[in-house]
């Protein structure tokens, strides 16, 4: 092919771009979601799907395809064509600690997609029996260090965000500390309040009440400052781990080679979404830090996240079929 050719359909593929976006969307749009109806991934893309019907015109349908931790319905959004019309809500599982744990996986979490916006951030909060001594972080450490192998933490199974954040914690103090996953984080919870284990990473959303309520101890929080709703509880930086800084995340990705008009668009409309007051106070109730970035921000998150999070996985050696 001549030069001249190749040049002519290089224009026209770029002349086409804009009046695609004019165009779009031409059809309901899809949201797909990688867990079962009525937990958070869910709600949080019901939500913002809503929002998004009315901007653009055309229905969000949210498609949930639970099972193997988010990543057949990550899959399905890698391979399906780059016109805008197939969403992802993705979060730190299905886009960050599956593809550590796993090898074949069927997609590359940075390569395979492209990030649209960010919705918000999720810290933890380090919870322990109340019974359980230490009444904080450096006083937990001093008593694991004094008693290797015999204190253990709950999670809500193998490869979650908590089960990390709990190997992070492991790695980063130098403890011999053992894991006891749970199936769910509210039987990992109540594994705590009821002494099968001494302490845990939890989400805010479902631990924050039992804190309030006394049936469990908060020794710190994993953000980069304090959670509004409990003032009082240091971050484990100020209580003496630097960088010490964990968050899971939620995020709205296409496949990758999504158009730059489209991107924009669905961008802009997704922020704008985040502003609205009904929106934000669902955000609220989930503990969710809500944000309002640009997707080159949004990939910097998941590569530099990436990159925090392939040496836990290593060391904690986690792996899987």
């Amino acid at each position: 092919m001549s030069s001249k050719w190749s040049a002519l359909i290089v224009l026209a593929a770029l002349a086409s771009q804009p009046a695609a976006a004019q165009t779009y969307p031409s059809k309901p749009m899809r949201m797909i979601v990688g867990f079962a109806p009525g937990g958070p991934a869910d709600v949080m893309a019901r939500l913002i799907g809503q929002r998004m019907s009315v901007a653009l015109g055309q229905s969000v349908v949210v498609d949930n395809r639970a099972g193997a931790g988010g990543t057949i319905a990550a899959r399905a959004v890698s391979e399906s064509e780059p016109d805008g019309h197939t969403l992802l809500l993705g979060n730190t599982s299905t886009l960050i600690i599956s593809p550590l744990i796993y090898k074949s996986i069927g997609y590359d979490p940075i390569k395979g997609f492209t990030p649209i916006a960010r919705l918000g951030t999720t810290s933890n909060l380090l919870i322990a029996d109340p019974k359980f001594a230490p009444d904080s972080v450096l006083e937990l450490i001093v008593y694991a260090k004094a008693n290797p192998g015999k204190l253990n933490y709950s999670s809500a199974g193998i490869g979650t965000p908590p089960h990390l954040i709990g190997e992070m914690f492991k790695l980063r103090a130098g403890l011999d500390i053992v894991h006891v996953p749970y199936k769910g984080g509210g039987p990992s919870i109540q594994a705590v309040i009821a002494g099968e284990v001494q302490f845990s990473f939890e989400n805010p959303a479902t631990a924050m009440p039992h804190v309030k309520e006394g049936t469990v101890k908060g020794l710190a929080v994993t953000s980069e400052a304090r959670h509004p709703q409990l003032p009082n509880l240091p971050t484990m930086v100020e209580s003496g781990l630097p960088d010490f800084v964990s968050v899971s995340f939620t995020g709205v990705v296409g496949p990758a080679g999504l158009p730059a008009p489209i991107l924009g668009r669905l961008n802009a409309v997704i922020n704008e979404a985040l502003k609205s007051p009904d929106v934000a106070a669902t955000l609220e109730k989930l503990a969710v830090d809500a944000k309002n970035e640009t997707p080159e921000a949004f990939r910097t998150f998941l590569v530099r996240e990436t990159e925090r999070l392939a040496p836990v996985v290593k060391a904690a050696g986690i792996k899987g079929d």
